[in-house]
């Protein structure tokens, strides 16, 4: 026997956590088809039925005002699931329980789980689950998923549901209202294929005036608007209607208010608050992290101290890994000599596609393996949620969505990762913003090169805790300016090709809660890290290869590497760079690490990456190659406006659906860090020939 169950709730309830709790790691992720929305589904066994667990978007409400609520209410609807399963947070019930009301005009078939009941016990919130299990008319149950408590009550219920007849308690409207829909109700029920839903169908019908998207089709195919009984009788119902003021707005607005003292009333009835102060030490936080005093000074003060970690702790694995890498190199090169393979055949492959490879992992992986866990622990400690309502009105100033600030921290690590999170942006016009936009945020593939620039010619000759102080704080001041940039692009964007004003979007904050360590690491490292190195790796491997040709395969005893530096050098000195620092840009496209160690083997006139530890001796280099500090803030402004890595040019591709659009987010960024660098270039040239 096999049973279909959704799980549905509102964002950060810990509906995922109770999903999580249930199927294990039998479980798989996708794309709803046709959408960009991602759902997650697995399976699980409980006293011999098969259990199949849907993981529905997290969303406020069945009113699909965006693609998670049109997800979540089109499963609900036409999937016919066995039961859903409706996950509510204890410590804020209320609001939760807006969606479990439109639910219950959808079907019957509802568990209620009351989850996070540790937190609401140690803000002495007491929910009296049997009352709302009576006021309801449907199983409830009370849990906290991530101690793994009251999980197996939710199979209980699913069981009850099966044995003993619930008859919810439907949300009643205005006498009016409630005649009128259940007379749309009666002719709509003839027509659907499940009359289960023809209340819902009926509501849907009245308050969009006739417009109904996506609505359910009669056994010929006819969607429910377009039947000819079902618009006289809409026709006819607005007649009556109208002159009482009952238009399809006035109906909305009443829907929405009666959801709302619904469930104000069944909190009233339900919840007992023996602390009144409960929430006074998350209001406290709140006050500190979101005020306009202290919000932005917090703010720059936790990034310092994530990139100041992430620098300093990734300096010893990312040496280690790099001594075991390259060891690995010159074992291959010994077998394959031993072997006697002709160097033209080994020589691509160890010193061209290995190396770069090599190169890559060591210097990607440990940033990477500390920044996101990170990351993600202030994203389960709620801290994430705050920064996105400090730039809420700087975006909104720009035209933009205020959820492109979670998405620009998400690019921090990986502009890829932050292409694909602007899913969570419902406005097309804005989500594009956000996708040309997010790679003017460095990812920290770009962070070694910009820190090595930083303590060569900008950090000076300090010791002790300045010398690890001033990069991180240097390192700061840019990814600030990138954000500053990020406004600048997306109120250009905003004004020209995306016009448009900003949508408005409910942005909950949610309680501060203690994160879980050990699935944070884990969630962190195999859903993020690992996935990310893993799309690097397969576009730096053929990048390898050809850095190597370009360098070894010669045209009058002169490499193609340098006929392509000498073309693009009288450009690049314009932008305050030269020819070779260019063309390693444009080399490194496929991967941010090697752009760096490119430079220094076309400095050197090597055939192969070049890595020099000493950066006094890298200093000296670069010094004698014409280097200035006006080169070094060209190369780190340039580094922190070109065009994005290979990985996320094929992401946007994926996320768009549209070549036009890609090329738009390489020429974005890559113009105005070409414009930048001029600027700066033109202005320290000139001004430096004054003093």
């Amino acid at each position: 026997m096999e049973r279909t169950i959704a799980l549905a709730g509102n964002p950060n309830v810990g509906k995922s956590t109770v999903f999580n709790a249930l199927t294990g790691m039998k479980q798989h992720t996708g794309n709803w088809p046709g959408k960009t929305v991602a759902t997650a589904s697995g399976t699980c066994m409980w006293d011999g039925c098969l259990y199949r667990l849907v993981d529905l978007p997290g969303c406020y409400s069945l009113l699909a005002h965006s693609e998670e609520e049109e997800v979540a209410r089109d499963f609900i609807c036409f999937s016919h699931p066995d039961a859903v399963v409706a996950v509510c947070d204890a410590t804020c019930l209320e609001r939760n329980l807006n969606l479990v009301l439109q639910i219950l005009e959808i079907t019957d078939r509802v568990v209620l789980c009351v989850n996070l009941q540790d937190e609401a016990e140690k803000k002495k919130i007491r929910i009296h689950l049997s009352l709302l299990s009576e006021r309801l008319g449907i199983p409830v149950v009370g849990t906290s998923a991530r101690d793994g408590k009251g999980l197996a009550d939710i199979f209980h219920a699913l069981s009850d549901l099966e044995r003993q007849p619930y008859f919810r308690q439907i949300t009643r409207y205005p006498d009016i209202l409630e005649s009128a829909i259940q007379e749309m109700e009666k002719t709509a029920a003839d027509f659907l294929p499940d009359p289960s839903i023809a209340r819902w169908c009926a509501v849907r019908l009245l308050e969009s005036d006739g417009y109904f998207p996506d609505a359910p089709k009669d056994e010929k195919g006819t969607p429910l608007p377009e039947i000819p009984q079902i618009r006289r009788k809409l026709s006819a119902l607005s007649v009556s209607l109208s002159p009482q003021g009952w238009n399809a707005e006035k109906i909305r607005d009443c829907i929405a208010e009666t959801f709302i003292k619904r469930a104000e009333t069944l909190c009233r009835e339900c919840v007992r608050f023996e602390d009144p102060q409960y929430a006074k030490k998350d209001r406290k936080l709140d006050f500190l992290f979101t005020s306009k005093a202290t919000g932005f000074p917090i703010m720059l003060l936790f990034l310092f101290l994530l990139f100041w970690i992430t620098v300093n702790g990734a300096n010893l694995p990312s040496s280690l890994l790099s001594d075991v890498l390259f060891s690995v190199e010159d074992w291959l090169y010994d077998t394959a000599r031993s072997l006697g393979i002709p160097e033209t055949v080994y020589a691509p492959l160890i010193f061209g596609i290995y190396r770069v490879l090599a190169w890559v992992i060591s210097v990607m992986l440990p940033p990477m393996a500390i920044f996101f866990p990170l990351f993600t622990l202030l994203e389960d400690f709620g801290y994430l949620p705050r920064v996105a309502f400090n730039l809420d009105r700087c975006f909104q100033k720009c035209h933009a969505c205020g959820k492109q600030a979670l998405t620009m921290c998400m690019g921090l690590g990986c502009n890829a990762v932050g292409v694909t999170g602007c899913r969570i942006i419902d406005s097309p016009r804005e989500r594009m913003i956000a996708v040309l936009t997010n790679s003017l945020v460095p990812c920290n593939g770009r962070f070694p090169m910009i820190l090595a620039v930083i303590t060569m010619f900008l950090a000076g000759n300090t010791e002790g805790f300045a010398a690890s102080f001033l990069p991180a704080f240097f390192l700061s001041l840019v990814i600030v300016l990138g954000i500053v940039m990020t406004l600048l692009a997306s109120r250009f964007l905003s004004g020209t090709l995306l016009k448009g004003m900003p949508s408005s979007f409910t942005l909950e904050l949610p309680p501060f809660r203690r994160p879980q360590f050990g699935k944070v690491i884990v969630r962190s490292v195999l859903d993020r890290t690992v996935f990310v190195l893993g799309r690097a790796v397969i576009t730096a491997a053929p990048a390898g290869l050809l850095i190597w040709i370009m360098a070894n395969v010669t045209v009058g005893d002169v490499p193609i590497l340098t006929y392509c530096t000498d073309f693009l050098d009288p450009f690049a000195r314009m932008l305050g760079l030269d020819g070779v620092i260019l063309m390693s840009f444009i080399l490194g496209m496929p991967a941010n690490e090697i752009v760096l160690p490119i430079m220094l083997m076309t400095y050197l006139s090597q055939g192969t990456l070049t890595e020099l530890a000493d950066l006094q001796v890298m200093k000296s280099l670069l010094v004698e190659n014409g280097w200035t500090w006006i080169t070094a803030v060209c190369v780190i402004l340039f580094s922190l406006m070109h065009w994005p890595c290979t990985t996320t040019c094929l992401t946007i591709r994926k996320e768009t659906k549209s070549t036009k659009w890609m090329f738009l987010s390489i020429l974005l960024p890559a113009a105005m860090g070409m414009v930048s660098c001029f600027v700066f270039a033109t202005a320290a040239r000139f001004f430096s020939g004054m003093f």
